[in-house]
């Protein structure tokens, strides 16, 4: 007899454990959402690398976590209202004390898109001021995006804005015992981007002051002259530990090579371009793209990059 091909033993295997293996491979590519610690009551749920999809629930983005003995606070409040419940969900295992706090690190859409379902929950949603304008002017406009990727998860999502605007440039706030300093320098991928800072542990969460592993993002509301602003004050922490909005956590040397050195170096070349006359694409294709090579997706986006530095500085 011939050997049974790899239908025919799947054709004897009970119609029960077929449904099983397939109910266990469609979830399989559905978003884990999990807190793993970074330090002692520190948290941080590490997202996606890549694009919004619908089985990511568009959490391509890391969410932070601080537990102290008055409540927990929230870092980010994910991309959608049941994208946020899974995230409250994931903070139940890690700790029983409730949400007080939700901070959104800026107005990109995976920062704050959740806030109704924790402000829903009592909790206070922080954010610079600067965020403000922003949100009011994107958030529609996200939401559409979003709509046809995440499509039934986006039931229950709307736009809701913090309850708390904070308007220095470091505002520091204290929750049982734990100093927790919102540091804002203008912004870089959007005008509200702010870094939480935990000085008592050496943390910080960055937002998308830095990705790392993967390449950043501009928007045309994003700023290279401020994003480097932001990053000076990043470095001027001299952190222990760093959480980027994308990519692993991290130190601050590995920070500065996919963020920070690729920001100077965009600044750098372009504004020389600029000052010499320089057509566009010949300023592109006389970028030294090397060093940032290992950054995923940088083919697809670096273009892009350079042809946002450069009309940016043309208009500096």
């Amino acid at each position: 007899m011939f050997p049974d091909t790899h239908m025919q033993k799947l054709n004897r295997i009970p119609l029960s454990i077929v449904a099983l293996i397939a109910f266990f491979s469609f979830n399989a590519y559905a978003a884990e959402i999990s807190f793993k610690p970074v330090a002692p009551n520190i948290y941080a749920y590490v997202g996606d690398t890549e694009g919004r999809t619908y089985e990511n629930e568009a959490l391509n983005a890391n969410i932070g976590l601080v537990v102290t003995p008055n409540g927990a606070v929230l870092i980010d409040s994910g991309d959608s209202f049941q994208g946020a419940k899974q995230i409250a969900d994931a903070v139940k295992k890690v700790t029983p004390q409730a949400i007080k706090w939700v901070i959104n690190t800026g107005g990109q859409d995976h920062r704050w898109l959740g806030n109704g379902y924790f402000k829903a929950n009592g909790a206070e949603i922080m954010a610079h001021a600067n965020a403000e304008a922003d949100m009011k002017a994107r958030g529609a406009e996200q939401m559409q995006a979003n709509a046809p990727v995440l499509k039934d998860k986006m039931n229950g999502t709307e736009v809701v804005l913090p309850t708390r605007w904070l308007k220095d440039a470091d505002t520091q706030l204290e929750l049982g015992g734990v100093t927790i300093t919102l540091v804002h320098r203008n912004g870089g991928h959007t005008p509200g981007d702010s870094m939480v800072w935990l000085p008592q542990s050496g943390v910080v969460f960055t937002g998308d002051v830095v990705y790392v592993d993967r390449i950043l993002g501009l928007h045309p509301v994003s700023l290279t002259k401020t994003w480097l602003q932001s990053f000076a004050a990043l470095e001027a922490l001299q952190p222990k530990i760093l959480v980027p909005g994308h990519g692993s956590v991290t130190t601050l040397a590995q920070a500065q090579k996919d963020t920070g050195n690729l920001l100077k170096a965009l600044r750098a070349h372009m504004g020389k371009a600029v000052e010499a006359g320089t057509d566009i694409s010949a300023a592109f294709k006389a970028f030294d793209a090397a060093p940032f090579k290992h950054l995923k997706h940088v083919d697809t986006w670096l273009p892009q990059l350079a042809s946002r530095t450069y009309l940016e500085m043309e208009r500096e």
